[in-house]
């Protein structure tokens, strides 16, 4: 199970105090518009008033989703419950949308049966007060969830841009009233009741496919696969996926290395490659590297012969005491070209050893076919990073595009 650490409590503690102050700023605004809307009978700041308690009500289940999130990973939930800030933006999303409507129908009503605005100056004073609170509040939550990478609060703060622009209607229909131009309110009411509709169903499509997990950030990939390529010993990245869960980003990636690395290298480039990708990538949660031989086009395998009569020559059942060697290049369609060397095991007795592991290395050989394994012999040929296979088949052709096969 994956588990929490230190960063990520502070970050979703972080995003919950800023979802706490939403409420209760919103709490004493949507009180204000209220009850100023109600005494001077301006159904623009009704609206108003009401799209603020939904404000309220969002940032509420933000506050919910992410308080939830920071609960550790059990068994019912071993990735955690980062999803829960997801489903509560989904939420908001959905009230949203709810509230826009209500306001439609509000404010054609009040189009179709305009009245006169009581306290006309005391109604214009407080949607100025909205427009500078909402301005305030929006960049706070805004500032706050791009730090921490929660979308819930990022739509939140979102939400509230749209309080702005909903005050600054409500402002012009209140002072429109005043002039002596009823019907302007109901108009503005719903001029903010569309752009509320909008924006809810714009945000709750994001959250559907997070839900989903669609893959929405082709610059990250792109980056991560960068990043990872850029690993000394990498000599591929494919298959790279994320997804988000929450605030956070989990994702999972392919490398391929050089066939025959040792486990510990293996081991080791994997882990720069974690630690490259999540310095780049502060929301990165969790990182699952797969590790495979590189895949060439062609591939160059060694096989030890007694005789030098090309794909007819023997193959030599000691590695140590065959006098040549076959170096073979098979392409993709089955093609082999190939050379005959001295082995240099055999020339030089004293130095065999440590001139046929710098050989294999030189030559770039992927694969030795060998009939025998001598666990010395293999720990001084394996240090060229290559594949020690047995032969299969009937004669050097058939071994050579079977072991290509293996590879």
């Amino acid at each position: 199970m994956l588990k929490i650490n230190e960063r990520t409590k502070t970050e979703l503690k972080m995003g919950e105090t800023a979802a706490k102050y939403s409420c209760v700023v919103n709490l004493l605004l949507a009180i204000i518009k209220g009850v100023v809307g109600y005494s001077s009978g301006s159904i623009a700041l009704i609206a108003d008033s009401i799209h603020s308690f939904s404000d309220i009500a969002a940032s509420f289940a933000v506050y919910i989703g992410l308080k939830l999130s920071r609960r550790e990973p059990d068994k019912n939930f071993p990735y955690g419950y980062y999803r829960m800030e997801t489903l509560a933006s989904l939420i908001v999303s959905a009230m949203i949308i709810i509230v826009g409507y209500e306001i439609v129908l509000e404010s054609y009503d009040a189009f179709l049966n305009p009245t006169i605005i009581d306290m006309p100056l005391i109604s214009l004073f407080v949607a100025v007060i909205s427009v500078v609170v909402s301005f305030a509040l929006a960049k706070y939550k805004e500032k706050i969830g791009k730090k921490i990478g929660s979308q819930a609060l990022i739509n939140d703060g979102k939400h509230s841009f749209i309080d702005i622009f909903s005050s600054i209607i409500v402002f012009i229909g209140i002072f429109c009233s005043y002039l002596g131009f009823l019907r302007v309110q109901g108009i503005s009411g719903m001029l903010i009741a569309f752009l509320i509709i909008y924006l809810g169903l714009k945000l709750a499509k994001d959250d559907v496919l997070v839900l989903l997990d669609a893959s929405m950030d082709p610059e990250k990939i792109t980056k991560i696969r960068d990043l990872a390529e850029g690993i000394e010993g990498v000599k591929g990245v494919h298959d790279v996926k994320i997804r988000r869960s929450g605030p956070f980003i989990l994702a999972e990636l392919h490398l391929e290395i050089q066939r025959g690395f040792p486990v510990k290298k293996a081991n080791e480039i994997s882990i720069k490659v974690e630690t490259a990708i999540k310095n780049e990538i502060k929301n990165l949660d969790s990182l699952t590297v797969q590790i495979e031989p590189f895949k060439k086009e062609t591939l160059k395998i060694a096989v030890p012969i007694e005789n030098k009569k090309g794909m007819k020559s023997q193959i030599s059942k000691h590695f140590d005491q065959a006098p040549y060697l076959l170096i073979s290049n098979v392409s993709g369609d089955g093609k082999i070209d190939f050379t005959i060397i001295d082995n240099p095991w055999v020339k030089h007795k004293d130095k065999g050893k440590m001139l046929t592991s710098k050989f294999l290395r030189r030559e770039k050989v992927d694969i030795l076919v060998r009939p025998e394994v001598v666990e010395d012999h293999m720990h001084i040929l394996s240090s060229g990073l290559l594949d020690i296979i047995p032969p299969k088949g009937v004669n050097l052709d058939e071994v050579i595009k079977n072991a290509a096969k293996r590879g």
